[in-house]
């Protein structure tokens, strides 16, 4: 027989895996993001520089970014990309993506893109889930 204190210390610590269990559906959810709501960030900020049309030409001055999502770093087709980008040997991936947008010469140092993208996180968050809805 267990005693009361020993059942209260089971439910709690049931009651603390169950929380931890919701709280990380909840951060993941969050962290998917929106791509309705990347799409018009995508708009206002990248859009200018980059097109996302399938099979479609490399934007004013950086590339399309279709299908970029789990494509190695230097290869879409038709863009004149630096040696750097070509070489940086970067599978593009949720993480990869934030981090480049925080920064783009440090992750490529020597690469063409020198503007920051969002920074807020939710907007990251966003942009990634649209980039990742384009297949």
């Amino acid at each position: 027989f267990r005693s009361i204190r020993e059942t209260h210390m089971i439910r709690n610590l049931l009651l603390g895996v169950a929380a931890l269990g919701l709280m990380s559906t909840a951060a993941m959810a969050a962290a998917a993001g929106d791509a309705a709501a990347g799409q018009t960030i995508f708009q206002a900020r990248c859009a200018a520089c980059h097109t996302v049309t399938a099979d479609g030409a490399p934007g004013f001055t950086g590339p399309n970014l279709h299908g970029v999502m789990g494509r190695k770093s230097g290869t879409g087709m038709g863009f004149p990309y630096s040696d750097a980008m070509k070489s940086a040997g970067i599978t593009w991936d949720a993480e990869k993506v934030k981090t480049y947008l925080a920064g783009p010469p440090q992750l490529v140092p020597g690469g063409k893109m020198a503007f920051v993208g969002p920074t807020d996180p939710d907007d990251v968050n966003n942009v990634i889930a649209y980039l990742t809805s384009l297949k």
